[in-house]
């Protein structure tokens, strides 16, 4: 029903299950079975699946997306649930699930490319292999401060900054480490690769997104049929009001809200038509009413 979807109701990601805590929930998986491996098996996980110039250069392009799942230690794949957590469920509300496991898979491949390029130019600096989520979590962090810069969050859980703020200290803090290595094993490359997928797919990834449907080989056309059933439903703004209040509530939620709501849960809100915006407007109040 319309009230038991989490962006109708007040309150929208409780007593529900996001994209964001599944992500969580499967790194916290995989970094089990990585200390059941490393302890009783002895499986070579780190060869096939971490992130390395070597693996590239033998073909393992799967590494690019595997390298996101593995984690150093607790207190690595701790962070990055937290940074998860937070800023995936900011992506998730505004977008939707489908553009946030974009949004969180891209900009670690980003992030994964940067890091190699930066490790066959100077590989006594960068020639490490590379696991961990934090090239997806910067990337979350900045789609977070593109949908709301002024949002403020808690730097360090005590010092408050505003997300625009906070993604221009991480990225400078990249660069630097970047251009000074300071011997760490951090992968400062794969993080600037990550802010700059994010930023690359907020800026361009919906134009690019439309410019590959259009072009697609058997691209669905309507039939005659349906271009008729199209042009009849539009109706008069006073006649679809009165058709809407003339239905009962259930088929007006089942044949009319539905279908909107699968394409919010898809989509995310902004891909919605000032029509459909109406149709949402009009359930609401057919649901106050009730």
């Amino acid at each position: 029903m319309l009230d038991d979807r989490y962006y109708m109701r007040q309150g929208s990601s409780r007593g529900r299950w996001l994209l964001t805590h599944w992500l969580i929930a499967i790194n916290i998986v995989i970094f089990a079975l990585q200390e059941v491996n490393a302890f009783y098996i002895g499986l070579p996980v780190e060869k096939y699946l971490a992130l390395s110039a070597d693996g590239l250069q033998h073909g393992y392009l799967w590494q690019l997306v595997t390298f996101q799942f593995l984690h150093g230690g607790f207190v690595h794949v701790l962070f990055n649930a937290i940074g998860i957590y937070f800023f995936g469920r900011m992506v998730e509300e505004r977008l939707g699930r489908t553009a946030l496991l974009k949004v969180y898979l891209l900009s670690g491949i980003a992030g994964g490319l940067l890091q190699s390029l930066l490790s066959a130019v100077w590989p006594q600096h960068f020639g490490l292999w590379v696991v961990g989520a934090s090239a997806g979590v910067y990337g979350l962090i900045a789609a977070a401060a593109v949908l709301d810069p002024g949002a403020s969050i808690l730097l360090w859980f005590f010092l408050p900054i505003r997300t625009k703020h906070f993604l221009i200290f991480i990225a400078a803090v990249s660069v630097f480490y970047i251009l000074v290595p300071n011997g760490s094993h951090v992968a400062h490359g794969a993080h600037l690769g990550g802010i700059l997928g994010a930023l690359a797919y907020m800026r361009w990834g919906a134009t690019w997104e439309d410019f590959i449907r259009s072009r697609r080989i058997g691209y669905p056309r309507l039939r005659p049929r349906q271009l008729m059933r199209a042009r009849a439903s539009k109706a008069a703004p006073w006649q679809r009001e009165r058709e809407s209040e003339e239905i009962p509530p259930e088929e007006f939620i089942s044949r009319e809200v539905d279908p909107i709501l699968d394409k919010i849960s898809e989509h995310g809100m902004q891909s919605l038509t000032p029509r459909e915006r109406q149709i949402l407007e009009a359930a609401r109040a057919k649901m106050e009413r009730r």
